[in-house]
């Protein structure tokens, strides 16, 4: 009778708690780290707010902004096109592309950048040059870095051996050719043309004072500003 009375008890209370636990929650779990569980996507470029509450952002950097977390690049970063000579649309798609504009780009025998800053250009585009081109290519445009010494690397060519222009200088940085890899992360579309116009000057003694863009392809666009960053 015992026995019978244990069970009994235990089946009741396993249907309670059965019962209990299929039934309408009135009192939900409190959730912690709700914006974890229910993430709010928004524009960085829109105001910004917490979905949890009438509390608006604050950062004074972002007031500033207008409330939007999307801001200007810091000094010294690389900016999108702030030269407006290269629109990154008309990059090379295919190898027949990239063959098509490389060759495209040997017509091209001066920069779109204003020949006012020509000296300012050449010099940056030297600064430039030094720091990211000569470990491969050598301070001489020889193609006897450092890197090139070591052993690491092989095969850079020699500026003075080469048919170039410094269209197809600036085509070769922006894109990349053979082992070479594109440079477009690291330097500004305008600082390319920059970099080309100093190998010219310096290695082929060519296009030292760029002329005024001719518009003859859609891959070069006047300079919009006469002023040279640094």
């Amino acid at each position: 009778m015992k026995k019978n009375v244990l069970k009994i008890t235990a089946v009741l209370g396993l249907t309670t708690v059965l019962l209990n636990s299929c039934g309408p929650k009135e009192n939900v779990p409190l959730v912690y780290f709700p914006d974890m569980y229910f993430p709010v996507a928004y524009d960085p470029l829109m105001k910004a707010q917490d979905a949890y509450s009438d509390h608006e952002n604050e950062i004074p950097a972002f007031v500033k902004n207008n409330g939007a977390t999307g801001l200007s690049p810091v000094e010294g970063s690389v900016a999108q096109n702030k030269d407006g000579v290269f629109e990154e649309s008309l990059l090379p798609k295919n190898p027949d592309q990239y063959n098509a504009g490389y060759d495209a780009s040997k017509t091209l025998t001066t920069s779109p950048l204003n020949p006012a800053n020509a000296a300012k250009d050449l010099e940056r585009g030297k600064m430039l040059f030094e720091r990211t081109c000569a470990a491969c290519h050598g301070v001489g445009g020889d193609g006897q870095g450092p890197i090139v010494q070591s052993g690491a690397f092989s095969g850079v060519p020699n500026y003075a051996d080469r048919e170039i222009t410094v269209g197809s200088v600036h085509y070769v940085i922006t894109n990349g050719r053979n082992a070479m890899g594109s440079y477009a992360g690291q330097l500004t579309p305008g600082d390319r043309w920059r970099v080309a116009m100093y190998v010219m000057n310096a290695f082929k003694k060519g296009a030292a004072a760029p002329a005024a863009a001719t518009a003859t392809t859609a891959e070069a666009k006047p300079e919009t500003t006469t002023e040279t960053k640094k």
